[in-house]
């Protein structure tokens, strides 16, 4: 056992065969840039398809008592991750606010997401107590509330971007960021944070750009072949609900915060930077700062560098697209094709968190029993432990590469799509796709190498 970055106890990765490093970057061009250049001469996603589900199955998911039960479940889970936090056990694998937030939420609600849809939107605590509070207020005025301000465009997902980057930096920079305490403290100052925002923008229009989890959350249930429109859950293609993302400032940012804190997270355990983060500490601590305050500035300065790193990897990409010609600027190339890092992201956080889900997911089953970590036993689990043995180290390599090979072939199936719906000419749209072609396999090769860090 070991730690690995999240606080949290999952067991240790042997690393990857160095052959498969060659082999996953030779699928990724051979399967998805040739075969898509041969088979897939015109755009297929661009068309949002969409069909309910049979029978009155669709709109009763959809019905308001049911999104109010669901909304109640995420406030009260909410409240118990507060309460647990401040009068808990403060022992992160004994407390069910550390474990529920680092492992059921944080990670357990991105696979969920991918295969049923935004499933967040509906249990999203924030969400229901703003619709609940403006609904009071509503009634209790007896006439219209003021109109929330205008949401400026400028603003666009940044706050979910700088939402997201402080998210990570408590679990990955912050010293004491698993401690049950902190997780209640931040979850605290986040809800009064989200309400001010919502009071000011209104509840819809926040959750849909400001919210980071909303933001988050939503762009991975993009891949989902689940869909509610119009008050009815149905049915699309799968990865047909990327290419509609609504293009907005900050959408490039949330991706690379999404893509570089997974990629410093692994990053942390590789014998790099543990070879320079001594330094880079030494530094902070001969202007005065403490030790635990110096290793702390340094970890915030590596998962700082890693999401520019990501950033600008994909903006060199871009850059080398826009001089194949079309006309369009690094910018609207840039926002067109930010779609396809989505499942660049996805693959990142399936590889790297595999083991933390299989293995500490079952230990959270157990604290749900004693989410105190005082000696209850709600369910009678409490004295449980998980099952590290139902899953071979040979199997979880194969399970992470797959992941991370299956990940880059979407993105590059979203990325010809794309340019074959923006640029008038075929040729020039694959000619297009080198450039995307050269940032998939650098990410995949990037991802490979970071799985291999793992130390046994």
């Amino acid at each position: 056992m070991l730690l690995i970055g999240h606080g949290i106890s999952v067991r240790a990765d042997l690393p990857i065969p160095e052959w498969l490093f060659g082999w996953a970057a030779a699928m990724v061009l051979v399967v998805s840039f040739v075969a898509l250049a041969v088979l897939w001469p015109e755009p297929r996603l661009q068309r949002r398809t969409w069909r309910p589900l049979p029978g009155r199955i669709g709109r009763f998911l959809a019905i308001r008592p049911v999104e109010i039960v669901c909304g109640a479940i995420g406030v009260f889970l909410l409240g118990v991750v507060i309460y647990s936090g401040l009068r808990g056990v403060d022992v992160p694998e004994a407390n069910f606010a550390s474990m529920f937030v680092y492992v059921g939420f944080w990670v357990g609600l991105v696979p969920l997401s991918v295969l049923f849809g935004d499933v967040f939107r509906a249990f999203n605590p924030w969400r229901a107590i703003g619709r609940a509070a403006a609904w009071v207020a509503q009634k209790a005025s007896r006439s219209d509330l003021p109109a929330p301000l205008e949401y400026p465009e400028r603003l666009g997902r940044w706050p979910a971007a700088i939402g997201l980057f402080a998210f990570t930096a408590l679990e990955l920079v912050y010293a004491d960021g698993d401690k049950p305490e902190s997780v209640a403290i931040a979850a605290l100052a986040y809800s009064a944070l989200t309400f001010i925002g919502m009071a000011l923008y209104g509840v819809e229009r926040w959750v849909e750009r400001g919210e980071a989890f909303s933001v988050y959350f939503n762009l991975f249930s993009r891949l989902s072949p689940v869909e509610t429109r119009d008050g009815e859950v149905g049915l699309r293609r799968p990865l047909s609900g990327l290419p509609s993302l609504e293009l907005l400032p900050g959408t490039v940012a949330v991706l690379a915060v999404m893509i570089g804190t997974v990629t410093f997270d692994g990053a942390s355990e590789a014998p790099l930077w543990s070879g320079i983060s001594p330094d880079i500490a030494s530094f902070f601590q001969d202007v005065g700062l403490s030790p635990q305050r110096a290793f702390e500035l340094a970890f915030l300065a590596g998962l700082t560098g890693a999401v520019l790193f990501v950033a600008g990897f994909y903006r060199l990409g871009i850059l080398g697209a826009k001089s194949v010609g079309g006309g369009f600027s690094a910018s609207r190339l840039a926002n067109e094709f930010v779609h396809s890092l989505v499942p660049i992201a996805l693959a990142y956080v399936a590889a790297h968190y595999f083991t933390l889900l299989m293995f500490d997911g079952q230990r959270l089953f157990y604290v749900i029993s004693d989410p105190l970590g005082k000696g209850s036993d709600l369910f009678g689990t409490a004295g449980a432990q998980p099952d590290l043995g139902w899953i071979g180290a040979n199997a979880i390599w194969y399970w992470q590469v797959g992941f991370v090979v299956a990940g880059h072939v979407a993105a590059l199936i979203l990325a010809h799509d794309k340019a074959l719906a923006l640029y008038e000419d075929a040729k020039q749209a694959v000619r297009s796709q080198y450039w995307m072609l050269a940032i998939m396999v650098g990410f995949t090769s990037l991802a490979l190498w970071l799985l291999s860090q793992a130390n046994a």
